[in-house]
């Protein structure tokens, strides 16, 4: 297995355990502060693409900054390409904790899935 891909936010509790998932699995991980270094729109696209994901997965839906802007009733409307940019412009809107391994992507803490596509 190669080197994972953590972003996280260091303060979440999800991804503490996650993190600590990780290093009790021995597997090798880089670590990215998503408030430090937020992924920009084209990462954002890429993962979104490798991922197979509704691109709903990979907005924090629970997160403060997602209910003030309103985003339940607004991303329904918009445009795939204006969900990356809003994505890209703040970290605390992107769920959390995202792995990326090769062609891999995981966004959120699960550890059923985690668990049956880091180690496969």
């Amino acid at each position: 297995m190669m080197e994972v891909l953590f972003v996280e936010y260091p303060k979440c509790s999800t991804c503490i355990k996650a993190r600590k998932w990780l290093e009790g699995q021995g597997i090798a991980y880089r670590s990215r502060d998503i408030k430090e270094a937020n992924p920009d729109k084209e990462e954002l696209k890429e993962w979104h693409e490798k991922s197979g994901l509704d691109i709903k997965r990979f907005f924090n839906t629970s997160g403060a900054l997602y209910k003030e802007l309103q985003l339940k009733d607004k991303l329904p409307k918009m445009m795939l390409e204006e969900k990356y940019e809003l994505l890209a412009t703040d970290g605390m809107l992107v769920k959390r904790p995202i792995a990326v391994a090769g062609s891999l992507v995981l966004t959120g803490f699960k550890e059923s899935e985690w668990e049956s596509k880091l180690k496969a």
